[in-house]
């Protein structure tokens, strides 16, 4: 039970230890006390710079007072009927919103669920009860969720796949490009064609499924001749291309789809994090005759498209468009790009410096070697900046890299403290 004297995060840490799964990690042992905007305050009144954003939920920031305004008022009115028993308008709305914004052109539907794995496992679903086939290929270094199937698709294996085999068949992994780490665009889609001769026949796969930018995986931006490449192979095929934007979505990366800014469209979108503004609610938005292959009732879920996550969204919308966040996360993000780039001018380690939009993040190598990740390295700053102020998120198949999720609607001058404190970080392990 909670103790009447005042709370520090090491009494609450040791609390947690002895109450909560030990599989579930936390990244700081800080606990929050309250928020606002991309600050927050802990337990003991520490102050901190908060350049994770929930791993990519708050890109409308801590309580944003149009979406605070939105639960508030439909809390008033129902909680929850379950959608698929007695339906609301606000969902249907959303997804209005939804299909409006996703690129294509051609006729759109969507669906609204929860959490982003259960877009992605949703997606895969269609993208199977449309094909009439059960092969589907991810990439390597992709993360998709911690569900069985979800996590047959992620191409990483620490933390997130160890010990909770077997994982679904007909899952197969081609080469993500990373020029940085000598894979090439041909390379990519050579070992798509290398499965389709050594794993599966391209007619037994239903879909390809691809982040435009990889989260857990580092940061790496999907070039537009690759995504070219992919849909040239689905079209020959009869493949479906599905764009995991979980992460990269309401955005964060200076469209609202990451895919706005693809050659080509994808036949189907998963998207979650920053959609509701910190409430949980997740959705499928794509080719109407697609997702209109599962029969009814073979879609949906009890907490699926909650009215108060949908009433946060539209007012996460409304927010984007009086506040002109697109443009700002494009600001933002050659903001941060300039400046981490002058940064690695002082400091060796930083070998790469990269993103879209305000999605960005720096690689670290033991002096600058690109074939020596510095995952040590990567920790210590992380931790030192917490330590100062700066809350940072690390990640990447090596655990070398530290990529920035601030809300959109941090100031200049807040950007600018939090970068302070990253360099001086960085000075301390000197």
């Amino acid at each position: 039970m909670p103790q009447d004297h005042p709370a520090t995060n090491a009494a609450l840490f040791a609390r947690r230890q002895a109450a909560v799964a030990r599989g579930v990690g936390q990244a700081h042992e800080i606990f929050v006390k309250n928020a606002l905007n991309a600050e927050f305050w802990d337990v003991e009144g520490r102050r901190f710079i908060d350049f994770a954003g929930g791993i990519a939920v708050l890109n409308t920031g801590h309580l944003h007072p149009k979406v605070i305004e939105a639960v508030k008022a439909q809390l008033n009115l129902y909680t929850h009927t379950c959608f698929q028993v007695v339906a609301y308008e606000p969902y249907v709305e959303v997804c209005e919103r939804l299909n409006a914004m996703a690129p294509g052109d051609f006729a759109k539907k969507s669906l609204l669920l929860t959490t982003g794995a259960e877009a992605v496992e949703n997606a895969i679903k269609i993208a199977r009860a449309y094909t009439k086939r059960p092969g589907v290929i991810a990439f390597t270094g992709g993360y998709h969720g911690r569900t069985n199937l979800t996590l047959g698709l992620t191409g990483k294996v620490v933390p997130y796949k160890v010990g909770f085999g077997p994982f679904p068949g007909e899952v197969f992994h081609a080469l993500f490009p990373n020029p940085l780490h000598g894979v090439s665009v041909t390379d990519a889609l050579n070992s798509v064609e290398l499965i389709f001769k050594n794993d599966v026949e391209p007619e037994r796969v239903a879909a390809f499924i691809v982040e435009p930018v990889q989260g857990e995986g580092g940061f790496y931006v999907a070039p537009p001749e690759f995504v070219s490449g992919l849909k040239t192979l689905a079209n020959r095929y009869g493949i479906l291309l599905i764009a995991d934007e979980v992460q990269t979505g309401a955005g964060r990366t200076g469209t609202w789809f990451a895919s706005e800014q693809w050659p080509v469209a994808p036949d189907l979108i998963a998207t979650a994090k920053s959609l509701a503004g910190g409430f949980p609610l997740s959705g499928v938005v794509g080719r109407a005759d697609v997702i209109d292959a599962p029969a009814a009732g073979g879609l949906g879920g009890t907490y699926a498209g909650s009215p108060v996550a949908c009433a946060a969204a539209l007012a996460v919308i409304q927010a984007f468009e009086d506040e002109k966040l697109l443009t700002r996360s494009q600001d933002m993000g050659a903001l941060l790009v300039r400046a981490l780039k002058d940064m690695a001018t002082k400091i060796p380690a930083i070998g790469d410096v990269r993103g879209l939009g305000a999605m960005v993040a720096i690689e670290l190598f033991e002096n600058g070697d690109v074939h020596r990740p510095d995952a040590a390295l990567t920790r210590k700053v992380v931790a030192e900046a917490a330590r100062r102020g700066l809350v940072l998120l690390s990640c990447g198949t090596y655990g070398n890299v530290i990529r920035i999720l601030v809300p959109l609607t941090a100031s200049d001058a807040l950007l600018e403290e939090g970068l302070a404190i990253l360099a001086d970080s960085f000075a301390a392990m000197a």
